[in-house]
Formats: structure tokens, C-alpha cells, sequence
């Protein structure tokens, strides 16, 4: 140590026993080669990994983006209901003489929820594309998963479907209520 000092120095023990057992005798130990060198933090492996020094900055970040993803799904929900929204609100009229016409609510309604199959079909595509080809530059990033995990590459899209479809259902659902005179008089 007289050589190669370091302000903080530290010493790892394996055991067979218990750890906690051996850390009255440890202090003591270093106490009786030095008594003027201070010994603290002495703690199990478990212990440490668990504190500052550990995994918590891991995990930490790991919340983070389970957060922001979290996030990010919301925004998506968002944005997928308000594009539909938007689309359909356009459409009023048109919905409104194909009703008139004698147009039933279901069909209406599978015309509408196609539509947003269909753009809900294209970013998932996009997207399933796009992660496909950023997976491999980020494959040093990912701890116990590997970086085409099937498991990750059906659940995700799954989810994001469901949730996109239950989004754009309210949309159609409210098209199908449309009253067919409102609709003629807005021209």
C-alpha cells in the first residue's frame, strides 16, 4: 500500500459460511495489522451490489426506461386515436350520405376500423423493420436478452396493436352515431 496508494482501498473475501459472520473477525484482523488504518463499510457482496456502488445505477436507468416506454406508448395511444379522429372528422359528410343511403352502421363502422387497421398495419411494419435493423448496433446495450428475442419481437407488436385497435374503435364507434341530417346540412 506504500507503493501503490489508493485513498479507497478494498478487499473481497469468498466464504463458505455465511458472510456476515466473518465481519467482526475481519476488522479485527485488519485492526491487529494496523490499528491506525480505518476499516468501514465492511459488508456481503449481496449487500454492496445492492448500494451505490452496485446495481442500483442499473437499475435506476432500467426504471427510467420503463418509464419513457411507458411514456412513449401513450403518446402513440394518443396519437393513433387522433389521426383516426382527425380522418374521420372530415368524413362526416360522406359518412353521413352513405348512411342516408341506407348504408348499415356495421358496415360503416368496418370501413372505419379498416382504415386504421391499415395504418396501424404500416407502423408496425416500419417499426418491426426499424428495430430489426438498430438491434444489431445496440446488442452490447442489452443484459440477459439477446438482441432478436422472439419473445420480444411478438409481444411488443401485439400490445401495440391491441392498444392502437382499442384506440381507433372509439372513433368508429362514435362515426356510427352520426345523424344522417346533421351531416347533409353541414353543406
Amino acid at each position: 500500500m506504500a507503493q501503490n496508494y489508493k485513498r479507497i482501498q478494498l478487499l473481497q473475501l469468498r466464504t463458505s459460511l455465511p458472510p456476515d459472520t466473518f465481519i467482526p473477525a475481519i476488522e479485527a484482523q485488519v485492526r491487529a495489522m494496523d490499528p491506525n488504518l480505518p476499516t468501514f463499510d465492511v459488508m456481503s457482496m449481496e449487500k454492496s451490489l445492492q448500494g451505490g456502488n452496485g446495481f442500483f445505477l442499473y437499475k435506476m436507468a432500467a426504471a427510467a426506461a420503463g418509464i419513457l416506454g411507458a411514456l412513449g406508448l401513450v403518446l402513440a395511444v394518443v396519437g393513433v386515436y387522433g389521426v383516426v379522429a382527425y380522418t374521420e372528422s372530415f368524413r362526416t359528410h360522406e359518412i353521413g350520405v352513405r348512411m342516408a343511403l341506407g348504408a348499415h352502421p356495421r358496415k360503416i363502422f368496418g370501413l372505419v376500423l379498416r382504415q386504421a387497421v391499415i395504418l396501424v398495419s404500416a407502423g408496425l411494419g416500419f417499426g418491426l423493420a426499424a428495430a430489426l435493423g438498430v438491434t444489431r448496433f445496440l446488442s452490447g446495450l442489452l443484459v440477459g436478452v439477446s438482441s432478436y428475442d422472439a419473445a420480444t419481437f411478438l409481444s411488443v407488436p401485439t400490445l401495440l396493436s391491441t392498444v392502437a385497435l382499442v384506440a381507433c374503435y372509439l372513433p368508429a364507434r362514435r362515426v356510427t352515431k352520426v345523424d344522417p341530417m346533421v351531416a347533409l346540412r353541414c353543406e
